[in-house]
C-alpha cells in the first residue's frame, strides 16, 4: 500500500536533485504509520532542504498528503545525507 507514498517522495527527490541515481528511499514501518527514509548524494541536501527548510516541508507535506489518501494515518519523512 505504501508503495505510492514511496514512488511519490522518489518522484519528488530526483526531479529536485542534480544526481537522480544518487536518490534512495527506504522505508520502514510500525504500529504508527510509515517512516520514509531519503538519501541524496551530498552536494543536493541544499537543493532538497531548501532554504529555512521550505523544500523539506513541503515534501513533508505532499507525502503526507498522499499516505493519507491512501489510508496511511501516519506518514513521516527523514532525510539523510
Amino acid at each position: 500500500m505504501a508503495d505510492g507514498v514511496r514512488d511519490v517522495l522518489e518522484y519528488l527527490a530526483r526531479e529536485l536533485v542534480g544526481d537522480p541515481d544518487a536518490v534512495q528511499v527506504e522505508e520502514s514501518e510500525d504500529d504508527r504509520g510509515i517512516l520514509l527514509t531519503l538519501r541524496v548524494a551530498e552536494g543536493d541536501m541544499g537543493k532538497v532542504i531548501g532554504r529555512g527548510g521550505r523544500t523539506a516541508r513541503a515534501i513533508r507535506t505532499i507525502v503526507k498528503a498522499t499516505g493519507i489518501r491512501q489510508g496511511i494515518h501516519h506518514t513521516g519523512v527523514e532525510i539523510l545525507d
